[in-house]
């Protein structure tokens, strides 16, 4: 079992774009229905969990009849705008057959910096775990720009885990961890178990997305990975493709992998 699993309470779970969608940008209903379930069933085990959910680009895109993601920042925005409506929407209605409600909490990288952002951003969330709701957390696309965007969900991910405090993050993607190589391009490479420490040799095993709905790759999680252990927050990256992976990350099972932060020595 691995050591965050002993004292858990407080974790972040983000899924990209490819996690919960199709392959053609329509929202994966059964994919997200799962996701609910794994959360609504973490709550009821004591733990505060908070989502940081990809896709409302994709799903807006879909909406709006786009042939191929957008490209410039308009269009992205305008996407984002019609695609968060109908991911929350669909959140909150699985999540109400659980008994469970969702908040939509949308940032933009002045959280950061912004003493008052920061303040009543750690508020909120303080309140809505009071409340034992499960905040859903995204960028805000349709305001962002491009000198204040995070970027990826990845490092929004990581950035939310410092703001609150996490014991974990969890990262969910299309692929079983980080390998020493790309291995749907290579047949040798090794799932790599536990890393301690990013060294320059971590980095170099990091390859870009062949997602077609996603903007992150491995170089994001990895750096999402060392903002989160520095911190002392210990991260797993896992693939999402059965969400109830999310029920053997949380009881501390070896799967994925598993970055850990010195908070453990």
């Amino acid at each position: 079992m691995r050591e965050f699993a002993k004292n858990l309470k407080r974790v972040v779970i983000k899924v990209g774009s490819s996690s919960i969608t199709h392959e053609n940008g329509d929202i994966n209903l059964r994919k997200i229905f799962d996701l609910c379930w794994q959360l609504s069933d973490a709550k009821n085990h004591g733990y505060e969990v908070v989502l940081v959910s990809s896709g409302a680009i994709a799903a807006g895109s879909k909406r709006l009849n786009l042939k191929d993601r957008p490209n410039t920042t308009a269009l992205k925005q305008a996407a984002s705008a019609v695609g968060q409506v109908a991911l929350m929407n669909t959140y909150n209605r699985i999540l109400g057959e659980f008994s469970y409600h969702g908040a939509q909490i949308l940032l933009t990288k002045h959280i950061e910096t912004d003493e008052l952002m920061l303040t009543n951003a750690k508020n909120a969330f303080k309140e809505l775990f009071n409340l034992n709701v499960i905040p859903i957390i995204n960028e805000n696309d349709t305001i962002s720009t491009f000198e204040i965007k995070f970027g990826d969900n990845d490092t929004l991910s990581a950035i939310v885990s410092r703001i609150i405090d996490a014991d974990l993050l969890v990262l969910l993607s299309d692929i079983d961890g980080l390998y020493t190589c790309d291995p749907r391009e290579n047949s040798d490479a090794e799932l790599i178990k536990n890393v301690d420490t990013i060294t320059e040799e971590i980095k170099s095993c990091a390859q870009g997305t062949n997602s077609k709905v996603g903007t992150g790759g491995m170089v994001t999680k990895i750096s999402a990975a060392n903002l989160c252990m520095e911190k002392g927050i210990d991260v797993v990256l896992a693939n999402g493709k059965d969400m109830k992976i999310i029920k053997d990350i949380l009881e501390g099972k070896e799967i994925g992998t598993y970055f850990r932060s010195k908070k453990n020595d």
